[in-house]
């Protein structure tokens, strides 16, 4: 009887976990079409790129800035060039903006997967 328990109790935290996971954790789909990996890391969220010619590299990190907008910093893997950036959630798409001197900005939108 207390195997079944700790075995039920088992469960419950480990689906708890899940239910309490960020949205902008996961897998997402990026404007280019390579797939990008948003997790946990430290107090903010790491992104890497899991597909395409530059799998594996990370190109960017976000902590959260309020009600489903992130504030950090977003890589160009393409020109290895950091600027401070932006995410903002909305449903299943992410809207990545890049800014040089916050004048100069460039978006794309993400889908999950």
């Amino acid at each position: 009887m207390k195997r079944i328990f700790a075995l039920t109790a088992a469960a419950v935290l480990v689906s708890a976990g899940a239910a309490f996971a960020d949205p902008i954790e996961g897998n997402w789909k990026t404007a280019s079409g390579e797939t990008a990996v948003i997790a946990p890391c430290g107090e903010a969220f790491c992104i890497k790129l899991k597909t395409g010619k530059f799998a594996g590299k990370q190109i960017g990190k976000m902590s959260l800035n309020g009600a489903n907008a992130y504030k950090g910093s977003i890589t160009d893997p393409t020109e290895d060039k950091t600027y401070s950036g932006t995410g903002k959630l909305s449903g299943a798409s992410l809207t990545m903006k890049g800014c040089v001197a916050a004048i100069f900005c460039k978006s794309q939108t993400w889908s999950k997967l």
